[in-house]
């Protein structure tokens, strides 16, 4: 309990980081649903490592250029990061869903292709640029040790945008997404909601890649959503539950990485993992009891 009370002090050293991964905790998981919704779980494995090859291209460029990066530059790094990240997010996940819906090749196969590709550009993008010691290759690797007040403050607007995006237009993007053939037939723009939603998801993967890692944002995407499935008998509560999931998880791994002194990334990802067999073994032992 020592532990505990530590990291919830105000004086916690790291607690921006506590911050930073309990908002993505809860946060990532309200778009994953539309991922699981969409049956499209291999394109949530793959846009956060294609986030990662955007920032590691967008830190690579001011080497490029000759252009004096130093530690006065910190907010301008990571805004160049954050933009780097969003356009590689938003045009792989737009690019993908225009491809799936003229049913060009195989899906998983592009994904696939895509994850591992990006994977390697990521890491021999950074490891020939001296600015990853600034701890961009442990960020990417899953490890967040510091959090700085800036980047917290951009986690938590860009993902308070998304949640308020979320929140006005849930009915018809979860309507879309639930039924799209009805949807259709009652006249709903299905290309302009299927486009602000693919938006909204992109944009969600970006800013989680950049304050946590892809390891991280890929694990709240997916695993909270599938575990709320098992559950869930109605939308509201997969969503609610896919979300506290997420948020639950995200303190408990870091208490757990904290206290053991592993790195928080893998220890999220594991737990959640844990929980994810958990609901399967239960769901199934109450099936056959009944």
């Amino acid at each position: 309990m020592e532990t505990l009370k530590e990291i919830l002090s105000p004086d916690f050293l790291l607690r921006n980081s506590v911050y930073t991964s309990v908002l993505v905790g809860f946060a990532c998981p309200l778009v994953g649903v539309f991922l699981v919704l969409r049956r499209l779980v291999f394109m949530g494995v793959a846009l956060p490592q294609i986030s990662s090859t955007g920032v590691a291209l967008a830190l690579s460029l001011p080497l490029w250029l000759g252009l004096k990066m130093d530690a006065s530059s910190e907010q301008t790094e990571h805004l160049l990061a954050f933009a780097g990240s969003s356009v590689f997010t938003l045009a792989a996940i737009l690019l993908l869903a225009l491809m799936e819906r003229r049913g060009r090749g195989l899906p998983e196969g592009r994904l696939g292709v895509a994850y591992v590709v990006s994977s390697a550009a990521s890491i021999l993008l950074l490891s020939k640029n001296r600015f990853a010691e600034m701890g961009w290759l442990d960020l990417l690797k899953g490890e967040i040790i510091t959090v700085s007040n800036f980047d917290l403050e951009l986690t938590v607007g860009a993902l308070a945008l998304v949640l308020v995006v979320l929140g006005w237009l849930s009915k018809e993007l979860l309507f879309v997404s639930f039924d799209r053939a009805m949807a259709a037939t009652l006249g709903k723009n299905v290309v302009f909601w299927d486009a602000l939603l693919y938006l909204l998801i992109g944009f969600t993967v970006s800013i989680a890649v950049l304050s946590v890692g892809p390891l991280i944002a890929f694990g709240f995407l997916l695993v909270p959503a599938l575990t709320a499935h098992i559950f869930a008998r109605n939308m509201k509560w997969f969503v609610i539950g896919a979300s506290v999931i997420g948020g639950m998880a995200a303190f408990l791994g870091f208490w757990i990485a904290y206290a053991w002194d592993l790195p928080v990334g893998p220890t999220d990802v594991v737990l959640l993992g844990m929980l994810y067999t958990l609901g399967f073994v239960v769901k199934k032992i109450a099936a056959l009891a009944g």
